[in-house]
């Protein structure tokens, strides 16, 4: 069947699944998902009830997803939400399926990409958003990934590498994402570190606790976003600072230096700061210059041109940015905190709405959106003296 009448087909099949009790979000990922399976079969072997087809087997993809995600929240139960210091025993069937699916069969992005999403729960667009790309390219990449490995026998694991690409994103959308995944990452972390003996499972470890010891600080009284600048530091973790470091100074010592390593000295940086004056931005630039020529990253110069920003004045970090693709995520929000920071508050608050539409999350969307209206309100009360 053609890709037009599925395309007339798609709603169709999500309200089905919305009157047998989904939400909206997981009846279209599972319709997404039997829309792919589609393509791949029904060339081949076109049903006669191509919409009861799509019905059935989005329904089902549907209940194994609800079951994949009741059984990863029993698994962060079992942990009372937060890591546990020290030695795990040995790795669960989570972990292995992580492995599984990094099969040397697939590059390491496929692997990655089809691992959060048939491992790590996250959503095709999740995924997408993490890639910085389109939510069809990645859905091509997912399905891509899914015919190479039919039929193949995972009896040859992938490497560490993939695991722990996987394993950083899943912690990033957990802890800055919708969905709660950072617990769960730090327990598989954990026994990965367990199991290999690599400075960059280390790294990555550390960078996950230095990061998860912030989080009781990331939102106030009202469930809202916190800046770092702002977070009340008393509130942070210091036991899992603690932890985080003196693994990032094992790792650091065995002298094989990677970017989780660079990423965590940056954050041990953020935490080693008393206050926000005090934090060494300087050398946190340096970090990110090593952050910069092991990966290339694009999110890594805007994060180094906040840096320089802090370090050497907004006109240089906004001069800084200047030099990056304007659609990253977060371009504009990081222009408009500059250009506060440079007094242009009027430049500023349109640059914060402008970014709240563009927010990756409903926290980040809210957090810009009052820092515009803030803006706004001195503005005019700004205004009004001077007129008086």
């Amino acid at each position: 069947m053609e890709e037009s009448r599925l395309r007339v087909l798609t709603p169709q099949v999500i309200a089905v699944l919305v009157r047998r009790g989904a939400d909206f979000a997981a009846a279209e990922d599972a319709v997404q998902d039997a829309l792919l399976e589609a393509l791949g079969t029904w060339p081949e072997h076109p049903p006669r009830d191509p919409k009861g087809w799509l019905v059935t087997v989005a329904w089902r993809k549907f209940l194994d997803a609800a079951r994949a995600e009741s059984s990863r929240r029993r698994r962060e139960l079992k942990v009372d939400g937060e890591p546990v210091p020290g030695v795990v025993g040995s790795t669960d069937d989570t972990l292995q399926l992580y492995f599984l699916c990094a099969h040397p069969s697939l590059s390491p992005s496929s692997a990655v990409a089809l691992t959060l999403r048939a491992v790590g729960g996250l959503t095709t667009r999740q995924i997408a958003a993490a890639y910085l790309v389109g939510e069809a390219t990645m859905a091509q990449r997912i399905s891509r990934a899914k015919r190479t490995v039919a039929g193949v026998r995972f009896d040859t694991p992938g490497d560490v590498a993939t695991v722990l690409r996987v394993l950083y994103l899943v912690f990033n959308e957990g802890y800055s994402g919708d969905v709660d995944l950072a617990a769960e990452a730090i327990r598989l972390t954990r026994q990965l570190a367990a199991a290999v003996d690599h400075p960059e499972v280390q790294g990555l470890l550390a960078l996950m606790q230095l990061h998860h010891a912030r989080r009781p600080a990331r939102t106030d009284d009202d469930r809202r976003l916190v800046p770092l600048a702002q977070q009340d530091r008393s509130r942070w973790d210091t036991r899992l600072i603690t932890e985080g470091v003196s693994i990032l100074q094992r790792a650091l010592a065995r002298d094989r230096l990677g970017e989780y390593q660079a990423q965590a000295a940056v954050a041990a940086l953020h935490a080693d700061a008393q206050t926000a004056e005090e934090t060494d931005w300087p050398q946190i630039i340096q970090w990110y210059d090593e952050l910069v020529r092991f990966t290339g990253s694009p999110v890594a110069r805007l994060n180094r041109a906040v840096a320089v920003g802090e370090a050497d004045g907004p006109r240089a970090g906004l001069a800084a940015l200047a030099e990056l693709d304007p659609s990253l995520p977060r371009h504009t929000a990081a222009r408009a905190y500059l250009h506060e920071k440079s007094g242009d508050v009027e430049q500023a608050a349109r640059l914060y709405a402008e970014a709240a539409l563009l927010a990756p999350n409903l926290a980040e969307r809210e957090h810009l959106t009052l820092q515009a209206a803030r803006l706004n309100a001195a503005a005019r009360h700004s205004s009004g003296q001077a007129h008086e």
